[in-house]
């Protein structure tokens, strides 16, 4: 971002002094290149620590260039791209920036995961009305780190400075994720059965989804919340890129399930390619994170709005063969999750019991 134009304007004088010149500035106007500049510096290590071996060129380039990976017979790309949401107005009231950048790696690589991809690349951009460079740098080391939780390089981004777009002190963030698949190892949904079995990961928090309605139950409570909440609230997102894929040299998975905006209720239809197929999820199978009762309570929130907004403590489902459910729990364990088995495939007249959904 550059601005090479620096006209004059003259001022005429009347006490027999030569007119005075006075220059109107890009910094004058609010974007100070100086500042992006020292920006990029600081963050230059950072980005450096999750180069990959496909990544060609640096940092700095107009376009951020990079070989396929090795290994792939018909390699498919796979992209998603995301936000943080609302999210990033707490973490800004409270000064809580450097798990945002986590936040915004997680709802882009997570995506491209449940399609068995492969994420290497990721770009950011960066938007605020007043460029604050300490504070970009925590949210971009968070990106960075996030990236290196994923295994894919951060190959470049954008910082957008504009002036009397944003409020002071405000800033968001957009994310933009390349990954690959071997086309015959595509996870589409399409090889899940009834009798299947849903093992689910858990969640950090809410990740970054339900964010205004959490703001809304701070609001009505007139909750100024202590760092306890706001640790549960500002949880980073969690990734699952690396214990899944290392899931997948082990065993088939025939369906993955991000919970994100939507809850259960919105996203775990979207795996299914056969409207006879459901998921019938017991919803007590798990312990939920505190955050999630306290928020069900001081908002009084209904069970049906909870499960509809919020992952409720399962930031992700994988959907394989009952028969290597036993496989599947021993391989995340050895990787340090936590996994449970919350559910199996049913029909879709499938009748829910007590503690149960039926989904699909």
């Amino acid at each position: 971002m550059s601005d090479s134009d620096n006209d004059s304007a003259s001022n005429g004088t009347n006490d027999g002094q030569a007119p005075s010149q006075t220059g109107l500035t890009y910094k004058a106007a609010g974007v100070d290149i100086e500042a992006g500049a020292e920006l990029v510096k600081r963050i230059a290590p950072a980005a450096k620590a999750t180069r990959r071996p496909e990544l060609l060129g640096g940092l700095g380039g107009f376009a951020a260039m990079a070989e396929l990976p090795e290994g792939y017979d018909k390699p498919v790309l796979v992209t998603g791209t995301d936000g943080v949401g609302t999210k990033l107005k707490l973490a800004i009231d409270y000064n809580r920036h450097d798990g945002v950048g986590q936040d915004l790696v997680a709802m882009c690589v997570n995506d491209v995961l449940v399609v068995g991809a492969e994420a290497f690349l990721f770009l950011d951009y960066y938007a605020t009305g007043k460029l604050d460079v300490d504070v970009a740098e925590r949210v971009i080391k968070g990106i960075a780190h996030g990236c290196q939780l994923a295994g894919c390089a951060l190959a470049g981004g954008e910082t957008a400075e504009m002036p009397g777009f944003y409020d002071d002190g405000e800033y968001d963030l957009a994310g933009f994720s390349i990954g690959v698949v071997e086309k015959s190892k595509i996870i589409d949904g399409t090889k899940i059965a009834q009798g299947d079995t849903i093992i689910g990961l858990p969640s950090s928090g809410p990740h970054s989804n339900g964010y205004s309605l959490i703001r809304k139950v701070l609001e009505n409570t007139q909750l100024v919340p202590d760092d306890t909440l706001l640790d549960e609230l500002l949880a980073p997102t969690r990734i699952y890129v690396k214990q899944v894929r290392t899931l997948l040299e082990s065993v088939a998975v025939n369906g993955m399930v991000h919970i994100t905006g939507g809850g259960f209720y919105e996203n775990i239809p979207r795996v299914f390619s056969d409207d006879g197929i459901a998921a019938l999820i017991n919803v007590d199978s798990w312990q939920r994170p505190s955050v999630f009762s306290w928020l069900q309570q001081a908002g009084n929130i209904s069970e049906q709005e909870m499960l509809t907004t919020f992952n409720c403590g399962i930031g992700l489902l994988l959907i394989l063969r009952s028969e290597d459910a036993d496989t599947a729990l021993e391989v995340l364990r050895d990787q340090g999750e936590a996994p449970v088995v919350i559910g199996s495939t049913v029909s879709s007249d499938h009748q829910a019991g007590a503690g149960e959904i039926v989904v699909g």
